[in-house]
């Protein structure tokens, strides 16, 4: 696992197509029990390196409720973007991930770690490259159907301060989805 995280952070495949150059951000363990696949680093997280490190990243621990300690802990939680580096910014947030990363790293990755239990996909992009045609026509009936993807997949939205609205929206994602996340995090004995 080592050699293999020492090659991502050498990676420079779309380097052209990346405003603030290549900087892939990634934290897994061979002893992952959990990975979480999102879409891609912010600009915060660029600067700083750390997987979630903003406002998103501080309602995905809510959401799973998990401590700091635990969600930074690869042994516990593997962080697994599906394009490493920051995409810049599109006119209403950030672009889309770039689309080299996830065929290129992931299978390599998943490959090492043998202990995964749980693995959590966040937003439309994550969802559409594991799930496919079992997607359901949007990202809020692929929620609200969460328990169709278990025990392969639990699928969520992105945490963003920007989807506040949605869950306001649609108070079940609280009341159901949320509930039996925590249980699923509870049920791995971090």
């Amino acid at each position: 696992m080592d050699s293999l995280l020492q090659e991502i952070s050498k990676c420079a495949v779309c380097r052209k197509q990346l405003p603030l150059g290549p900087r892939p951000i990634v934290s897994a363990d061979s002893e992952s029990k959990i990975v979480i696949i999102g879409q891609a680093p912010g600009s915060k997280v660029h600067e700083t390196g750390i997987p979630w490190d903003d406002k998103s990243g501080e309602n995905l621990r809510d959401w799973l409720g998990v401590a700091k300690e635990t969600f930074y802990n690869p042994t516990k939680i593997a962080l697994i973007p599906m394009g490493f580096c920051y995409p810049g910014l599109g006119k209403s947030g950030d672009l889309p991930p770039t689309k080299e990363c996830a065929p290129l790293w992931h299978n390599p990755l998943l490959e090492e770690m043998k202990k995964v239990k749980l693995t959590i996909l966040i937003g439309q992009y994550a969802q559409n490259y594991y799930l496919g045609n079992r997607m359901k026509k949007t990202l809020t009936e692929t929620v609200k159907n969460f328990e169709t993807y278990l025990p392969d997949y639990f699928v969520l939205p992105h945490p963003s301060p920007r989807n506040n609205i949605w869950q306001a929206r649609n108070p079940w994602f609280r009341e159901q989805v949320l509930v039996r996340l925590r249980q699923e995090i509870k049920n791995q004995d971090l």
